[in-house]
């Protein structure tokens, strides 16, 4: 397996429990978006199911790799991402999904004694899928091992939670980030790369986001809605100016994420009531980011709404000076 900066100790751990006497079958990766969870599970996946003396195979291709995840939302959406384009998604992974990995499981691996279920992410099973997941975790066929990616593992069923062991991947500290962003070869300056760091919360896939699609500038402006408020728009009609007329799904959502680092920043705050506020406003950014893959949405007003919701830490901080 490659090695994954700033997440030695969860590299130690696997290793350690692949060369044990019994594998468990069921692992919970657990941890912020962009900390490279779902690519730890599939390069985990190909070791487990690489036989002695073949190559390896990428999980993509590998027939004993399975890889359920949300599926594009119509016909259309089937043929941009054939076609390697942005595409709409379904809300959930949903049950028949689940039905049909189970199939899948009644019969031997292809290419050697185990097979592996990657679900990218479990958070995203609706209800009867997350039912049906359970009684392959209670029961599941010999060789057969579970690889289960979660942003949110407070929201899972406690049963599944309970059939699983947990991998932690932490935010990275600054330099082990800045290590990362070097090897990703990207091409921006100095200023941007320092504030890539700081608006990232420790997540090497936030930071490169950031980059990919410039938002330095939309960080400031955000950032200082947060502090100053925004009482008469002014800013954010700036931020819509910063992230183009029509942002696409995949920079709205990075979007979110540079809005939750500035939450996050105030969560860490001794005074309660800043810490309640920039917590709603975290949680309401989750829901926001939640729909902005399948929803039909204009960008503008999704862009307003994030302002809104940093607005209300100003709101919250001058409440709190005040009393």
């Amino acid at each position: 397996m490659n090695e994954m900066i700033g997440h030695e100790e969860v590299r130690k751990q696997w290793q350690s429990a692949m060369a044990g006497t019994r594998l468990h079958h069921a692992w919970l990766l657990t941890g912020s978006k962009g900390m490279g969870k779902a690519t730890f599970a599939r390069s985990a996946a190909e070791e487990l199911v690489a036989e002695l003396g073949a190559p390896i195979m990428p999980a993509e291709v590998h027939p004993d790799i399975m890889v359920l995840s949300r599926q594009p939302a119509s016909a259309d959406d089937e043929k941009l991402s054939a076609q390697g384009k942005q595409f709409a998604t379904r809300r959930n992974i949903n049950v028949e999904q689940v039905r049909a990995m189970q199939r899948r499981l009644v019969t031997r691996p292809t290419l050697g004694s185990r097979r592996v279920i990657i679900i990218d992410s479990i958070d995203d099973l609706e209800k009867s899928a997350a039912n049906a997941l359970l009684k392959s975790l209670e029961e599941p066929p010999s060789g057969t091992f579970f690889l289960l990616v979660s942003h949110r593992p407070g929201g899972l069923l406690p049963t599944i939670r309970s059939r699983c062991r947990v991998l932690r991947f932490p935010p990275l500290d600054r330099a082990d980030l800045q290590q990362v962003l070097s090897g990703f070869d990207l091409d921006a300056d100095p200023a941007m790369q320092q504030a890539a760091l700081i608006a990232a919360g420790g997540a090497p896939g936030a930071a490169r986001a950031f980059i990919d699609h410039d938002l330095a500038s939309a960080h400031t402006i955000l950032a200082r809605i947060a502090v100053d408020g925004d009482l008469d728009l002014a800013a954010r009609g700036k931020l819509i100016k910063a992230c183009g007329s029509r942002p696409d799904r995949e920079k709205l959502l990075a979007l979110v994420g540079v809005a939750q680092s500035i939450c996050a920043e105030q969560m860490r705050s001794s005074q309660w009531s800043l810490q309640g506020a920039a917590i709603t406003a975290y949680h309401a950014l989750g829901d926001l980011a939640a729909n902005i893959p399948y929803a039909n949405f204009d960008g503008g007003l999704a862009v307003v709404e994030m302002g809104g919701l940093l607005a209300q830490l100003a709101a919250a901080r001058k409440n709190h000076h005040a009393a």
